[in-house]
């Protein structure tokens, strides 16, 4: 069963929080990606739910039904915000997951608060330097400016996503949908605006996840995709260099796409069950 929360951050900021509090194992903290929500951890929540772990998937400040303040989105606050959901749901050390840009804040958490979870996980995020790949931030911004979606028919964004992800289960088609607005006339908009877009990206460009590897004292589970894109070769290279940086890591790549949690939850889930069973979580 799934319980809606909010939690109010040491900032002032509220968070819309999706639990599945049922069950005594070891809880996970699902952190969604840039310009994403929470609701796209639904499949892998469930599954893990089923197995007995408490889990909250948490809206981040600007996205979904979070508050959306015009600024706290480096990482430091991101990580106070993080570090709040935590104290509010009395989780002891749990395991926190981040997708894409989710990856990046929860090893920036696990190195500055290494007392407070017992593992992280980053599936297809947490180690890509965009400063790496582009010699300028002005590259970066002209190719990676999400395209403009606002004034959309909502119909017109669902067939979209059907469309893009055909293979995709329903649950991760839902969490898909839930990155828009959807207002009163039935067009959308992004709940995440260009401009705070932009500002996560530089800050993304500025401080790459190479910067807190060696802080990461706590055991880190990397699931990179092989999407079949021009990015795989570069994106092995830096998976390699970050499982050799990384203090205690291992490495478990699925075809699949980017958004690997929301196409293949079970296997994620599995995974991420394996590695409590076996006590690389412990």
């Amino acid at each position: 069963m799934v319980i809606e929360r909010r939690v109010t951050t040491s900032s002032g900021v509220g968070l819309q929080v999706r639990t599945w509090p049922d069950g005594d194992g070891v809880p996970f903290l699902l952190v969604h990606g840039l310009a994403s929500n929470a609701r796209m951890w639904d499949g892998v929540a469930d599954a893990l739910g089923h197995g007995g772990h408490p889990v909250a998937a948490v809206d981040q400040r600007g996205h979904g039904r979070s508050d959306k303040p015009d600024g706290g989105y480096d990482y430091s606050t991101l990580i106070d915000d993080l570090v709040s959901v935590v104290g509010a749901l009395g989780f002891d050390r749990p395991v926190a997951v981040g997708v894409s840009w989710g990856g990046n804040v929860v090893l920036e958490l696990a190195g500055r608060e290494p007392d407070l979870l017992r593992g992280a996980a980053c599936v297809d995020g947490g180690v890509t330097d965009l400063s790496a790949r582009f010699s300028t931030w002005d590259a970066c911004r002209d190719a990676l400016t999400p395209p403009a979606t606002t004034g959309l028919a909502v119909t017109e964004v669902e067939a979209m996503v059907r469309s893009m992800h055909p293979d995709w289960p329903e649950a991760g088609i839902r969490g898909a949908l839930g990155c828009w607005e959807v207002r009163d006339d039935g067009t959308v908009a992004p709940w995440l605006t260009v401009e705070r877009h932009l500002t996560i990206l530089r800050t993304m460009y500025e401080r790459p996840p190479t910067a807190v590897f060696a802080d990461v004292k706590v055991p880190v589970l990397l699931v990179p995709a092989d999407d079949g894109s021009d990015w795989v070769a570069g994106r092995r290279a830096e998976v390699t260099a970050a499982g050799a940086a990384l203090p205690r890591s291992r490495t478990h790549w699925l075809r699949g796409d980017h958004d690997l949690h929301a196409q293949q939850p079970e296997r994620v889930g599995a995974l991420l069950e394996a590695a409590i069973d076996d006590g690389f979580f412990s």
